[in-house]
């Protein structure tokens, strides 16, 4: 059974940028196999051993990211509304202890970047939120115990 991820069209142009990276790093990789099998007995060639290390582990990442994005399918972000929190909305919360505010966008696995806001769909944060409404007060339980959280604006 195929698991289908949905993304957005930025998500998934970044996923292919870095397919066509690792296809690249591919062909240096194959170039440094072919130098090492050059320089003549392979069975005690660190160089061929290491580059043969490197292939097996970026063939791995090309399968898994390949699989990512064959099942793939883009959120048409035009029908994407804000009378709920759901996927590719900008939210802005308040916690309701400390009175900090934090805004995330939330995302599909793939593009999660919790450095920009970015935040998985599957974060407990973003489960919380899914479905809830402006003005909502939401617990949500994260390894601090749980936090109820206000939504105070939901955008795209």
């Amino acid at each position: 059974m195929v698991k289908v991820t949905y993304i957005s069209e930025e998500g998934l142009r970044k996923m292919n940028d870095e397919l066509d990276r690792m296809r690249t790093e591919r062909l240096l990789i194959s170039k440094s196999i072919g130098e090492a099998i050059e320089k003549g007995d392979i069975s005690e060639n660190a160089e061929y051993d290491a580059a043969k290390d490197a292939q097996g582990m970026l063939e791995a990442k090309i399968a898994v990211l390949s699989g990512k994005i064959a099942s793939a399918r883009i959120i048409d972000e035009s029908k994407i509304d804000t009378s709920c929190v759901q996927m590719l909305n900008k939210v802005t919360i308040r916690n309701q202890i400390n009175n900090m505010t934090m805004q995330y966008i939330i995302v599909s696995e793939p593009e999660a970047d919790l450095k920009v806001g970015k935040i998985s769909i599957q974060t407990p944060i973003a489960k919380g939120l899914m479905g809830k409404k402006l003005g909502d007060v939401v617990e949500i339980q994260v390894p601090s115990g749980k936090i109820p959280f206000e939504i105070i604006d939901i955008a795209i």
